[in-house]
């Protein structure tokens, strides 16, 4: 399939390289002849195909991603395949300044700035938002029988007593938004004390900002308190930050049983640490 995606861009390669840490595509940094990078990426679903393609119409000019180089609508065997110019940088890591930190709460926020557009069909990115509480259950629930086959009986059935509660308890959500559904600091690029941009969008929405901030404090934000602040008055300075210490424990909870379920159906043994870490966050969570 790689060689067939190469000759449908016509690409020149001396190197290429599978990037790690990507879930939902097969994503290549691809060195070409001229001495330029360049990114293939092969989502493994036509749907996914479909939200990434109209994501970067919808992003384009008002927040900072790749730009799409070419695309293939891919045949049976391929659902399609986009080439893509390089961020320059790495990975957002804890290592990264409050600067940075600024810059990619003002970046999360521009993308919540942007509503359903009037002007584009929506081909593949839902519009969650006016049943948003049914959104959040239907994912719930979707992953419940895989985390049923994972977890004791006596665990599960608190899990799902304490979904049902907390759900009660949520404040009105707010949107409707674009919201990334993966904001992680491997999808966010910065070159020094610069954010590049955000990338992958094969499972973008409109919904509530209120899930969108779970991957990002538990991978950067809750290291070090002037970064959780610094990232706050960047969001702030675009749109008013929701209360996240009243939704955060929510969406922890309901991102770590979703993300044991996803462990269950990719692999235990492939995803052994991952699964680890969220049964941790589970288990704290009920107690």
């Amino acid at each position: 399939m790689l060689k067939q995606v190469i000759q449908q861009f016509n690409m020149n390669v001396l190197s290429i390289n599978e990037v790690e840490d990507s879930h939902s595509s097969t994503v290549y940094k691809c060195n070409l002849l001229n001495g330029e990078n360049v990114f293939l990426k092969i989502p493994y679903t036509k749907l996914k195909c479909q939200r990434e393609m109209v994501a970067y119409e919808i992003l384009r000019d008002r927040v900072s991603i790749p730009k799409m180089l070419d695309y293939w609508p891919g045949d049976k065997e391929c659902p399609g395949a986009f080439l893509l110019s390089e961020l320059k940088g790495q990975p957002l890591s804890k290592k990264d300044s409050s600067t940075v930190a600024f810059q990619v709460g003002i970046l999360h926020a521009s993308m919540h700035q942007i509503q359903p557009p009037t002007t584009i069909q929506l081909t593949g990115i839902q519009d969650e938002f006016p049943d948003w509480s049914n959104f959040v259950e239907r994912q719930f629930y979707s992953f419940a029988e895989d985390v049923k086959q994972v977890l004791d009986e006596g665990l599960y059935r608190q899990a799902i007593e304490k979904f049902e509660n907390m759900k009660r308890q949520l404040p009105p959500s707010d949107g409707p938004s674009f919201i990334h559904m993966d904001f992680r600091p491997a999808n966010i690029i910065v070159d020094g004390d610069k954010v590049s941009g955000v990338i992958d969008f094969e499972s973008v929405r409109f919904g509530s900002t209120e899930i969108d901030f779970t991957k990002l404090y538990r991978d950067f934000l809750s290291s070090n308190f002037s970064l959780y602040q610094s990232y706050k008055e960047g969001y702030n300075s675009i749109r008013p930050l929701i209360d996240l210490e009243v939704v955060l424990p929510f969406y922890q909870f309901t991102d770590a049983f979703n993300s044991i379920g996803w462990c269950k159906r990719r692999g235990i043994e492939k995803n052994a640490s991952f699964l680890k870490e969220n049964l941790l966050i589970l288990k704290k969570a009920l107690l």
